[in-house]
């Protein structure tokens, strides 16, 4: 009985880690409803690191074009904030246009201030944010209420690029060069260690020299996480040759 108690309450102690879960929102807009700014690769590329996603985890929720506007796009995080528990991760993902502290979806600017309003209040221990957009690097103005720019405890993130720069898509590589530097990363060019897994610290190493690469050292991504975050998993990859590809 006694021995029956104790596997009893070291299944309880693991039931918090063993249930922990990691939510994904998704938005890429390329139909901005206007030919002179439209882009190309967008909606493709958030269409992708979603069905990369869906490797991860089966909380993955998509939003592109006309779809990924204002409202869908803080009310669907909110109730992803608003569902995650203490143990979980939370990820956001855009691609799309971007301007000084802003990202704009497919009906206007998106502060990033909003964001960190709603994942701030969020339980859930870890927030991943990745954005590709022009001048994604301001996002740093917005960190700590705007207070001094400095990594912020349980976050780590991503930009394309610095706050003065372009975020590149190329139709010969048919994505971003940030995106697709994610994507090859995530699916094994990262894995540094070779242990089938990708540190945020892995993937960034990957992607900024990727970035870097491909468009002539005119584009830098970003990454602010403190310490802490820089080993944190941020996925697993099939071990199979063409998963790497």
């Amino acid at each position: 009985m006694k021995r029956l108690l104790l596997i009893l309450l070291f299944c309880v102690m693991l039931a918090p880690i063993a249930g922990a879960r990691t939510f994904v929102l998704v938005c890429g807009v390329s139909n901005y409803g206007d030919s002179t700014i439209n882009l190309a690769q967008t909606t493709k590329d958030a269409k992708a690191f979603a069905k990369l996603m869906k490797t991860q985890t089966p909380d993955v929720t998509l939003l592109t074009s006309k779809y990924a506007n204002r409202e869908n796009i803080l009310s669907k995080l909110r109730a992803i904030c608003n569902r995650a528990q203490a143990d979980d991760r939370v990820v956001f993902y855009f691609s799309g246009h971007g301007c000084e502290n802003n990202f704009l979806a497919s009906d206007g600017l998106v502060p990033y201030s909003n964001l960190f309003a709603l994942l701030d209040r969020s339980a859930a221990k870890e927030k991943i944010i990745l954005i590709d957009a022009c001048m994604a690097g301001t996002i740093v103005n917005q960190l700590n209420n705007g207070g001094k720019p400095k990594a912020k405890e349980g976050y780590a993130i991503f930009t394309s690029c610095r706050g003065n720069e372009l975020s590149i898509e190329s139709t010969i590589a048919g994505q971003g060069f940030f995106t697709k530097g994610l994507l090859k990363g995530m699916r094994g060019r990262g894995d540094y260690d070779s242990n089938q897994q990708v540190t945020i610290k892995e993937l960034f190493k990957y992607v900024f020299a990727d970035v870097v690469k491909r468009s002539d050292d005119q584009q830098h991504p970003q990454l602010i996480a403190p310490v802490g975050m820089m080993d944190k998993v941020i996925c697993t990859w099939d071990a199979e040759p063409s998963s790497a590809k």
